[in-house]
């Protein structure tokens, strides 16, 4: 409530003090007030409750501030805002609170009518209550007293309420009209005044103009139906008109569901005798032109989501009938259990077509992921999408395939099988893909490694599989393309793992065995913290022996065969000394 409080200040202050045209004194921003007061309290969330109990607390406060009290807390006196007391524009703005009020309580009772019927009363009522405010509104600013602008706003607003009470009521005609009227007034406006201003009054158009074109197409314009569509594309018609607007698509396919009596899928021809899955059959390729078509992810979310929940419906109807059978069959005795039904097989066509819906919508989810992971953050307060959110959505996709492969009728379709296999080895790379982006966030290389490298097992396993099936791979994800992203991933994970020497790496057993230095597997990447310590192994140092060829030995095999002359005339003879000799030498007497 401080909020709101500070709120009304600031808004008041600037009505105070804008300046106003020359043929009046006061001025309200009516368009303006409203949008604001809506985007800050519920209706971004689609709160109608939250926006009217804004209303009541401002209404109080406005009350309280101008001194235009109702009575006192024992006796209720009503009091009307007249034209004598416009000496100040929160008079204005009291009367326009209490018309916000009264349409925000009508939306509250629209969206609780879906479930209780009854409370459509009270909405119109409400609805007739808020024109009538806006009307009053429209009287006070005919005052000589209120721009002229103020008094367009006012005119504007009042022909969009009463063109919402007309519309429904399903006055086409009249509520047509009115909304023609605020039409033309806004758009004037727009032209007029500065482009903050005209942004909102575009905005106004905008979500005016599929009302108008829903109110021609029931006066008997048939060719509003394609504006229709190709605003359903466009995201346009939000709220009320977007309900309306798939009734209206539903009616239409009803009428054509008439000619439709039998379905073929998979070579079998089933008759479709259900009412509600002739007209979910119909419509089904115009769900999925419409898909591939939207203008944005968020349409086409909201296309998914429309499509999953008629097939939905459609599959329920067909269990209930189902129900029936089986209790006529067993009732029956000569009944052929071993065949599939025809029944049962439309039951398997229909969850066929959820199940792949399923997946190309989280698969469709899954690629804007990828896109905003790639982008780089602009603020870093704000959680962007991470690897576990990809893995979630890839988990999803796995269950759907698996719940394919046991769909009942196809268990002996063999080329059913094999492209369900294939799609799902497909999705499982992906997913280990981004199992392995996890693990990089958090810096476990050894993981990640191991990873990258199934990735790389299951896509080359694609590969092998996919020649016999080139029909299956048009609408999956393209395999070349990951095997490449794997491969670059694997070189900067090589990198950031010999980098990072603040943690110490767990090393796998089977890659490191021994103490092999690093210059004998140079061409094969091993975590080894220790190239990168103190004591790195880089060589082996002293070396090993190796062996060398020797210089050769030569063996002088002639010599034994050679006659040397004699040398005795050369040779000094020594004489015998005898005893007498040696006892000299000993003293030295004969030297």
């Amino acid at each position: 409530m401080a909020a709101d409080k500070q709120n009304d200040v600031k808004v008041s202050l600037m009505e105070e003090n804008k300046e106003n045209l020359p043929d009046g004194g006061l001025g309200l921003e009516i368009l303006q007030i409203i949008k604001e007061s809506q985007q800050q309290h519920g209706l971004r969330h689609g709160d109608y409750q939250r926006y009217r109990g804004y209303c009541s607390r401002r209404l109080r406060r406005l009350r309280k501030t101008l001194g235009f009290k109702m009575g006192n807390r024992h006796k209720f006196v009503g009091k009307k805002v007249t034209v004598e007391m416009l000496s100040d524009n929160r008079y204005l703005l009291l009367v326009l609170m209490e018309a916000e009020r009264a349409w925000s309580y009508a939306m509250q009772l629209k969206q609780e009518a879906n479930t209780e019927p009854r409370k459509r009363f009270h909405l119109l009522a409400r609805l007739r209550k808020a024109a009538k405010h806006s009307e009053k509104l429209e009287k006070l600013c005919e005052s000589p007293r209120v721009d002229a602008k103020t008094k367009l706003e006012a005119q504007a607003y009042t022909a969009y309420l009463t063109g919402m009470v007309e519309f429904e009521l399903q006055e086409w005609k009249q509520a047509m009209e009115a909304f023609n009227k605020c039409k033309t007034i806004y758009e004037k406006l727009a032209s007029a005044f500065t482009e903050d201003l005209a942004v909102l009054y575009r905005q106004r158009v905008d979500e005016i103009s599929p009302n108008i074109r829903y109110c021609a197409y029931n006066i008997g314009d048939q060719n509003a139906i394609n504006d229709l569509m190709q605003m359903r594309l466009t995201g346009g018609g939000g709220g009320m008109m977007a309900e309306k607007l798939e009734a209206l698509i539903t009616q239409a396919r009803t009428k054509q569901a008439a000619t439709m009596s039998e379905v073929e899928w998979r070579g079998r021809t089933v008759p479709v005798k259900i009412d509600k899955a002739r007209v979910f059959l119909l419509g089904l390729a115009d769900n999925e032109a419409a898909i591939a078509q939207a203008a944005n992810e968020e349409t086409k979310e909201h296309l998914y989501e429309t499509l999953l929940a008629e097939c939905r419906d459609t599959i329920q109807a067909v269990k209930e009938e189902l129900k029936t059978e089986a209790k006529q069959r067993e009732r029956s005795s000569d009944g052929d259990t071993g065949k599939v039904s025809n029944l049962q097989y439309l039951h398997s066509y229909l969850t066929y077509i959820k199940l792949c819906t399923l997946v190309k919508r989280n698969e469709s989810m899954a690629h804007t992921l990828q896109a905003k992971l790639k982008e780089p953050e602009a603020d870093e307060n704000k959680r962007g999408p991470r690897p576990q959110d990809l893995i979630r959505l890839y988990d999803i996709i796995l269950q759907s395939l698996a719940e394919l492969s046991t769909l009942q009728g196809l268990e002996d379709d063999h080329t059913f099988q094999k492209e369900v296999s294939l799609k799902t080895l497909v999705y499982k790379a992906y997913r280990c893909f981004f199992i392995a982006q996890s693990y990089v966030l958090v810096k476990k290389w050894s993981e990640a490694l191991v990873l990258y490298e199934r990735v790389l097992k299951y896509a080359k396993e694609v590969q092998s599989k996919a020649k016999s099936l080139n029909n299956s791979l048009k609408d999956l994800p393209d395999v070349q393309e990951l095997i490449a992203e794997v491969n670059a991933e694997k070189y900067s994970l090589q990198a950031a793992a010999i980098l990072d020497t603040d943690e110490i790496v767990e090393v796998p057993q089977q890659l490191v065995k021994d103490n092999t230095p690093l210059c004998d597997h140079l061409e094969t990447f091993r975590f080894d913290p220790t190239l990168v310590g103190k004591q790195p192994s880089l060589v082996q140092f002293p070396p090993d022996f190796q062996p060398i060829p020797c210089k050769p030995l030569f063996f002088d095999l002639a010599l034994n065969h050679v006659a040397f002359p004699p040398l005795d005339d050369k040779v000094e003879q020594k004489g015998k000394g005898g005893l007498t000799g040696y006892i000299k030498g000993i003293f030295g007497f004969g030297s």
